[in-house]
């Protein structure tokens, strides 16, 4: 099957190529390269621009009508920023996103897989959260996601669309055959930052906050391989069409589901993790939390191993070793460390 996959030059929407690939599936790439990487897209169909050009909409779809659905993964992510640059996230993610949605309809392409975030759900006690958990994303970044869910799902209600939201928690790891990773030169979450100390990149790893209810002070996350990730896209992608007819009383048009491995790990568990794959121990300091910062919380999983056939398999262990790996190759692939 043929899927366009915007965002496919970034870090997990190029590993969702990279897999549909290997399961003989064909990804059409669409990606503005503001901040996916031109060398993720090699040998690939790939067209350079933005989600809301509707000209370039038009001409993929007149290029390749027999299209399955959408993966949308397009989106800026990075949420100290996001408090800093509300306007930039609420346009990219919000407005232009609401423009391909509804571009998407017009077309005739109503299915789609929407990367959503673990980051819209309030704190729970015991950080376990499933699909009915309460809400509250309290950073623009969350708030443009739970924002797009919004859309998504009133866009299925009044328009005829189907729609899947993938809730997914903290991606770590790269493709296993090395083929794309991350790519910020300054990486602002746990692992990036980690594998940088390693790499003598930065001299020390930043504990943000320590001061969290949680069993050891800090934050709390579901660390989850960006392949195992990508393999529950195209899980959702295949069976799309099953996924909307399971529930009991009527027909779905929206479908939320959590991908996480179920397991929490701390930022102290973390980088005790790293440690141990690394073989040395690194610099660390504690620092007060970033702003947007939450205590955090874990998958409960049950809903994507019902509906998608799917649970992670990689062990934490496997996505440091992989980010390591990775971290050495990434100067001669991407042409900086």
């Amino acid at each position: 099957m043929k899927v366009l996959i915007t965002g496919g030059a970034g870090y997990i929407g190029s590993t969702i190529c990279s897999a549909l690939l290997d399961q003989g599936h064909t990804p059409i790439i669409l990606d503005s390269l503001i901040t996916g990487k031109l060398e993720f897209t090699k040998g690939r169909i790939f067209y350079q621009g933005d989600i809301s050009d509707a000209t370039l909409l038009k001409k993929i779809f007149t290029d390749h009508p027999d299209i399955r659905g959408t993966i949308h993964c397009a989106a800026l992510i990075v949420v100290p920023e996001s408090v800093t640059q509300p306007y930039e996230y609420y346009t990219e993610n919000v407005g232009k996103s609401t423009q391909f949605f509804y571009k998407l309809n017009q077309m005739g392409y109503p299915r789609v897989v929407f990367s959503s975030s673990a980051a819209i759900y309030d704190v729970v006690p015991g950080y376990m959260v499933n699909e009915d958990s309460p809400l509250k994303p309290d950073s623009p970044y969350s708030r443009t996601k739970y924002m797009m869910e919004m859309v998504l799902q009133d866009f299925c209600s009044a328009y005829g669309m189907n729609g899947i939201a993938l809730r997914y928690f903290n991606p770590i790891g790269a493709d296993p055959h090395m083929r794309s990773g991350i790519h910020a030169k300054n990486p602002t979450h746990i692992l990036g930052k980690l594998v940088d100390v390693a790499l003598g990149k930065q001299p020390v790893f930043q504990i943000t906050g320590t001061n969290w209810p949680t069993r050891d002070g800090t934050g709390i996350r579901d660390y989850i391989h960006v392949w195992d990730l990508a393999s529950a896209h195209i899980n959702a992608m295949e069976r799309f069409d099953e996924i909307m007819n399971t529930r009991k009383t009527k027909p779905s048009s929206y479908q939320v589901i959590n991908l996480g491995t179920g397991r929490g790990v701390t930022v102290r568990e973390m980088v005790t993790a790293f440690e141990k794959v690394y073989g040395k121990t690194i610099e660390k300091e504690e620092v007060e939390p970033r702003p947007g910062d939450v205590a955090g919380s874990y998958a409960n999983a049950d809903t994507a191993l019902r509906l998608l056939y799917w649970k992670a398999e990689i062990s934490l262990e496997q996505g440091i070793a992989d980010a390591l790996k990775w971290g050495a190759l990434r100067k001669d692939i991407l042409g900086y460390e």
